[in-house]
Parts: structure tokens; C-alpha cells; sequence
């Protein structure tokens, strides 16, 4: 099994507004009874949408990807 760099989901802070769902680009996040959770893991593109936009605070991204150049000395 692979393993994949996910977007955290605390349940506790969470009040299940759903933006996460509505708004991720790649349906990888659907609401389930408990609240939201990365159903298709192979689907997420940890563009960290969700993390930004949770009003609560309750998705965290443990690291960003950034894109740069790269020099040689």
C-alpha cells in the first residue's frame, strides 16, 4: 500500500459546514456521519484547498508543497 501525504481532519473542531467538500478539485473529501473525511486518498492532490478555507481551523496540511528553482554552485 502506498502511502500518501493526507490534509488532517480534527473531528472535534470541525462543525461540519461542508466547505471542504463542496470545495475540494478532486471529490476526494465526502461528508460522512461523523463529519468529512479523505474517501479517495489516491485522489487527493494535497493542494491544501481544504486547510485554507475550514472556517474552524480543523484541516491541517503537516507540510506545503512549494516549487522552485533549484541552483548549482
Amino acid at each position: 500500500m502506498e502511502n500518501w501525504a493526507l490534509p488532517e481532519i480534527n473531528l472535534l473542531l470541525c462543525n461540519r459546514c461542508g466547505a471542504c467538500v463542496e470545495q475540494c478539485p478532486t471529490n476526494a473529501v465526502e461528508m460522512e456521519p461523523e463529519g468529512p473525511f479523505v474517501v479517495r486518498p489516491s485522489d487527493c492532490t494535497y493542494c491544501a484547498l481544504c486547510d485554507a478555507i475550514c472556517p474552524q481551523g480543523a484541516i491541517t496540511c503537516s507540510y506545503e508543497i512549494v516549487w522552485g528553482n533549484t541552483t548549482t554552485n
